[in-house]
């Protein structure tokens, strides 16, 4: 491949063979950025970021929306049945919603690594059609303890996902036009938590449906409000049965479907693969020396695994990735136990909890998308972090220290605003904070393993044995939004300090003299 030529640079369009961008020589790079830049016009950027936006934050959203929607549908299946024919009691719920983080932490590392270098086209589909398989196996099992080999499949299919797409996104998206598109994917994501429930209702509508053994039916039997109920199972497969097997095969057909419109990385854009070629070379190169000008990282550097885990030794990562797993213990908290707290904790029936699940979501994508908007306009991320820590703050007590149960219900509006809202304000500071391909990738893996790990809290802190006020669960949610305001704080201090030494002429910031900490 030849390398660009800089004495072309007045040309209107540079020349680019096999159709990949190579980095251009430091000395010159501000020159041939800047010509690669300009030979579009402002109208054709504009159309070329508008292309962007089109394919990739919808492709990677409504994956992740069925993602979201595998994951925490246990809490959905428990209402409608499954607690019952599995026999759930004590901790075995927690117990099969927990295990599924063991292997979606432990993999996170070694799966950015694989995404980098198998590419995003290929492996962000195939994992959601696998992960999607082993979903609809969840409809067929007999036992509780045959949940747990499946939620650890799932844990490994689901390990690079997330993080892949955090990772994919900050690929394409100078420093601050990033914070509307991870809220958007987020955004997309997060619906399927506020209408997983109200589809789920709707799935598990077929219970009774279909053939199978007749033990897959639903199974009636005594209980604390009628000790003396005669004990028989209804034929066809239960309704929890049909919400595993359904979203399951919801998922394969979005993840085919997620096999024609994903896109590779920037620098591989121009080449065809098995949908239409995303990007000509002018557009693609118009993309790459985007990037290279806001932070000059746009190309991998050779992978080494001392210079991938070099990365660790910088304690700003593990700030961010304190901050994303203190999120993350709100928002799984939420997303699982939701609909048990709406129903045992507050009396609502079966129906109403699962429809109720929905209208915090649709605030939460409110005020999610408005902070985003603002973060970018304004370049500040810290201070909307630092709003959401007192804003679940307030929500969390109204929800565990009030009776009335409207008030209640007023809490969890404000407390999944506050933790939904984060997850795309962390996930940009961190980005717009962190140089270099394969620090980013660990980066990202670190983050989202915490926020796995967050989520194994998230996923015990609610126990059935505590209902109706929960405290327990409370407590932890509250003493999680207090840490993300003190981090956020010291982090704020480390990088105002860092930024003013570099003004001064002192240590350039993440090796590149120009650049600053965004707070």
């Amino acid at each position: 491949m030849r390398r660009l030529s800089y004495d072309a640079v007045d040309e209107k369009v540079l020349p680019i063979e096999n159709h990949e961008i190579e980095r251009v020589d430091t000395a010159e790079e501000q020159v041939v950025n800047d010509a690669r830049i300009n030979a579009l016009t402002p109208e054709q950027q504009k159309k070329v970021v508008r292309k962007i936006d089109l394919r990739l934050v919808p492709t990677l959203g409504f994956m992740y929306c069925v993602s979201l929607m595998d994951r925490t549908n246990t809490g959905v299946a428990v209402i409608a049945g499954m607690s019952t024919d599995l026999y759930l009691i004590g901790n075995r719920y927690s117990i099969i919603v927990l295990v599924f983080f063991l292997t979606y932490v432990l993999l996170q590392p070694p799966a950015t690594v694989v995404l980098r270098k198998v590419g995003p086209r290929i492996f962000l589909p195939a994992i959601v059609i696998l992960w999607g398989t082993t979903m609809i196996g969840f409809g067929f099992v007999r036992t509780w303890v045959q949940l747990i080999p499946l939620r650890l499949l799932l844990g490994v299919w689901e390990a690079g996902f997330f993080p892949g797409c955090a990772y994919l996104l900050s690929c394409w998206y100078p420093r601050y036009e990033l914070q509307k598109r991870n809220a958007v994917f987020y955004l997309i994501g997060s619906m399927a938590s506020a209408f997983s429930g109200i589809l789920a209702y709707g799935f598990s509508q077929l219970s009774g449906h279909g053939h199978g053994a007749k033990w897959m039916g639903l199974h009636h039997g005594p209980t604390k409000a009628n000790p003396r109920a005669r004990t028989y199972i209804d034929p066809g497969l239960a309704g929890w049965r049909w919400i595993f097997i359904l979203q399951g095969l919801l998922t394969v057909i979005v993840g085919f479907i997620g096999w024609y419109f994903i896109v590779d990385f920037p620098e591989l854009a121009a080449t065809k693969g098995l949908g239409k070629k995303f990007l000509n070379e002018q557009e693609a190169a118009f993309v790459v020396a985007r990037i290279e000008k806001d932070r000059h990282d746009a190309f991998p550097e050779s992978f080494s695994i001392g210079s991938y885990l070099r990365g660790a030794l910088d304690s700003k990562v593990w700030g961010f990735a304190w901050l994303f797993g203190l999120t993350t213990v709100m928002t799984y908290a939420i997303a699982y136990f939701l609909p048990i707290i709406l129903k045992d904790g507050m009396g609502f029936s079966t129906g109403q909890a699962q429809c109720l699940i929905a209208p915090p979501y649709i605030f939460a994508a409110f005020v999610m998308y408005g902070m985003a908007w603002a973060g970018d306009k304004y370049h500040i991320r810290s201070p909307f972090i630092i709003f959401n820590g007192f804003m679940a703050l307030v929500g969390l007590c109204l929800l565990g220290y009030v009776k009335n149960v409207g008030v209640r219900y007023f809490g969890v509006f404000l407390a999944t605003a506050a933790c939904n809202a984060n997850v795309p304000c962390v996930l940009t500071w961190q980005a717009n904070n962190i140089r270099g391909q394969w620090k980013r990738a660990l980066c990202s893996a670190t983050l989202v393993g915490a926020g796995g790990i967050g989520g194994i809290i998230g996923s015990t802190v609610f126990r059935s044995v505590d209902a109706p006020g929960y405290r327990p669960g409370i407590e932890t949610c509250l003493i999680a939004s207090a840490l993300i305001i003190v981090i956020s704080l010291a982090m704020d201090f480390k990088f105002s300090r860092a930024n003013k030494r570099a003004a001064s002429g002192g240590k350039p910031i993440e090796n590149l003299v120009g650049f600053r900490y965004t707070l």
